[in-house]
Formats: structure tokens, C-alpha cells, sequence
């Protein structure tokens, strides 16, 4: 420690000014101990090198390890998210081949009865047992059932559809969420 003080300057000083040597010489040694007391105390709540390179590198310490953590976390929970998607896709797909076979049954089903109205109406035109009218009205009848099992189907479909998209978006935003927190929680 060092005392940037002229304590033989400031004892002339006051010898010049009208006090006597014994009393300058009292004063000074007042005013060194007030500064030793006030470097001491300045001193106290002041670290060296030492101790801040100590407790940096405790800090740096700390920090690998939080880092550690972290990335352990994250590749389990990005390995849970995959897994998951996985699972999801899994599920997408099994729907779809369901929705596929439906349509397929439906589409079978549909020309059949088609396909047995035309000859029905054929049998009963050659046989003579229906009038132009009745005709009409069969194969309007008819049209109509076709019309309504298109219509069943589409809807059908676009239920599907809309389900399998709710079911993509809602894995992309939840695989964007964890992200996002994963993000927030490393910065």
C-alpha cells in the first residue's frame, strides 16, 4: 500500500501557518491513520487478481456443466420429439390407407349398384313393363343415389383431410414450440 501523502511537506506547511512542530507533526499522524483506516476499509471490499481469476473460472466451471446439461437435454427431448413424429406419421399413414380403402369400397359399391340399375332398367325396357315416365324417374332416381354417395364420399374425404392436417399441424407446432423453448432456455 501506498500513502501519496508529504507528510514532511504538510508539517512545514503548518509550522508556516502558525503551529507549532508538535502539533503539525499530530495532526499529519491524525490524517495518515484516517487514510490507513479508510484504505483499509476500501481494501476489504475490493478482490485481488487472485480471487477474481479464482471466481472466474468457478463461474466457467459452472457454465460447462449447465452446458452439459443442456445439450444431454436437448438430444433427449429432440430424441422423444422424433420418436413422437414417428409415431404421428405412423398414424397419418394408417389413416390414409383407411380413407383409401373406403374410397375404393365405396367406388366398388357404387358401380355395382350402378351397374345393377342399368341392367335392371335394361330387363324391365326389353320386357315392356314400364312406361318412358317410370324410366325417367328410375334413372333420375338413380342419378340422385349416385349424386348423394359423391357427395357422401367428398365430405367423407375432406373430414379425413382435414383431420390428417390438423394432426400434421398440430406435430409442427408442437415440434416448433419445444424448440422454442429449448432456444429461450440456452440463451
Amino acid at each position: 500500500r501506498r500513502l501519496y501523502l508529504d507528510t514532511h511537506a504538510l508539517v512545514c506547511l503548518l509550522e508556516e501557518n502558525g503551529f507549532t512542530t508538535q502539533q503539525s507533526e499530530v495532526i499529519v499522524s491524525a490524517l495518515v491513520k484516517i487514510m490507513n483506516t479508510n484504505l483499509d476499509m476500501i481494501y476489504k471490499d475490493m478482490v485481488t487478481k487472485v480471487q477474481q481469476e479464482i471466481a472466474l473460472q468457478q463461474v466457467m466451471s459452472h457454465i460447462g456443466g449447465v452446458k452439459k446439461d443442456m445439450i444431454i437435454l436437448e438430444k433427449s427431448e429432440f430424441s422423444a420429439l422424433r420418436s413422437e413424429n414417428e409415431k404421428i406419421k405412423l398414424e397419418l399413414q394408417q389413416l390414409k390407407k383407411q380413407v383409401m380403402d373406403e374410397i375404393t369400397k365405396v367406388r366398388a359399391d357404387n358401380k355395382l349398384n350402378l351397374n345393377l340399375e342399368k341392367s335392371r332398367v335394361k330387363e324391365l325396357v326389353s320386357f315392356g313393363y314400364f312406361l318412358h315416365a317410370q324410366q325417367d324417374r328410375a334413372l333420375t332416381q338413380t342419378d340422385r343415389k349416385i349424386d348423394t354417395e359423391v357427395a357422401d364420399l367428398k365430405t367423407m374425404l375432406e373430414s379425413h383431410k382435414l383431420d390428417n392436417i390438423k394432426y400434421l399441424a398440430g406435430s409442427v407446432f408442437t415440434c416448433l414450440t419445444v424448440a422454442l423453448g429449448f432456444y429461450r432456455l440456452w440463451i
